[in-house]
């Protein structure tokens, strides 16, 4: 290099000094890697805005009638009247079901996948169709749930069904189920099952081999490494797809509206067999009339809907945090 090229290179800084050394073919791959960026981010921007929008829009139609008349009110047909006790505790009932039945079933369905299950094409075969149902429609959910829960495929006959119990007690069951909680919340586990699963599977795979390598070397057994060692390390991601679960659960209409559940009921469940309505197809039913009071109770409904939504998912996150500090 010459004393001029020197003195020239010495009044520059480094990184333009690198950039002018960089071949053209690095500037392309930066300058595209930045373009790249600035298009996410200006995605990302315009979604927040417009769910910005719409929960300002939500808001400022709903928020006048959230009161506890009408959180403690039944439907009607009058919109001053109406209120969402009905839907709201049918949806507290219903995915408290879920959460009670899909996450242990998920989560144990992907312990035995990831860490006792032996690697053959069937194993694959198996993970892969769970990773294909996550993607299915809910409806096809719903009418599986139709025929299995709610008809016991047929088994018995709907007329004369098998009774356990006092009908108005908490502990009764019909068999088979028919269109009450028990139904509408073993439907919606099939619906996030296969998220669980998956998610499940991945917060397994994250933690490090040499943990249970660490483990076995020791002398616990496979099953306590998995108790005690890499089950802890999971939980917090374990959680995280409970919340996206859960999430998706509450706002599913399409499932429950297939078991044939009605639209417009006056009671709220007492046992596991009550009939039931859920703030979706509640929200749906005010925001198809067309009278404006009707498209008021609508947006409420959601308000109501997002409380709960917030609701579950505050008490995940404080599960979570605290498994998270145990272990």
């Amino acid at each position: 290099m010459t004393r001029a090229a020197q003195g020239k290179a010495a009044g520059r800084s480094p990184a333009e000094i690198f950039a002018a050394s960089a071949p053209a073919s690095q500037v392309a791959r930066r300058a595209t890697d930045r373009g790249f960026l600035a298009l996410c981010l200006a995605f990302t921007s315009l979604a927040v805005v417009i769910l910005a929008v719409l929960l300002f829009t939500v808001w400022r139609d709903g928020h006048e009638r959230l009161t506890w008349g009408f959180l403690d009110s039944f439907a009607s047909r009058k919109p001053a009247e109406a209120g969402v006790k009905a839907p709201l505790w049918g949806s507290i009932w219903v995915c408290a079901i879920c959460a009670l039945a899909a996450l242990p079933i998920g989560v144990g369905t992907a312990i035995y996948l990831e860490e006792f299950a032996r690697r053959s094409r069937l194993t694959s075969f198996i993970k892969l169709n769970i990773s294909n149902l996550a993607g299915v429609p809910s409806i096809v959910y719903g009418i599986l749930g139709l025929t299995a829960f709610a008809r016991l495929f047929g088994t018995v006959s709907a007329d004369d069904p098998i009774t356990i119990g006092d009908p108005e007690g908490l502990l009764y069951l019909r068999l088979p189920f028919g269109n009450g909680v028990l139904a509408g919340g073993l439907t919606l586990t099939l619906v996030v099952l296969p998220i669980v699963i998956v998610s499940s599977q991945e917060a397994l795979r994250s933690v490090p081999r040499s943990l249970r390598a660490g483990a076995l070397a020791l002398g616990a057994t496979p099953w306590q490494t998995t108790w005690r060692i890499t089950l802890p390390a999971s939980i917090p991601m374990i959680m995280t797809g409970a919340i996206l679960a859960m999430s998706r659960a509450i706002g599913e209409a399409a499932p429950i509206l297939v078991l044939g559940v009605p639209l417009f009921i006056r009671s709220t469940p007492t046992n596991l067999m009550s009939d039931f309505t859920v703030l979706p197809l509640q929200i749906f039913n005010w925001a198809g009339r067309p009278q404006a009071g009707f498209h008021e109770l609508a947006a409420a409904g959601i308000l109501v809907l997002l409380a709960v939504l917030l609701a579950f998912n505050a008490v995940a996150v404080v599960i979570r945090h605290r498994l998270q500090k145990a272990s």
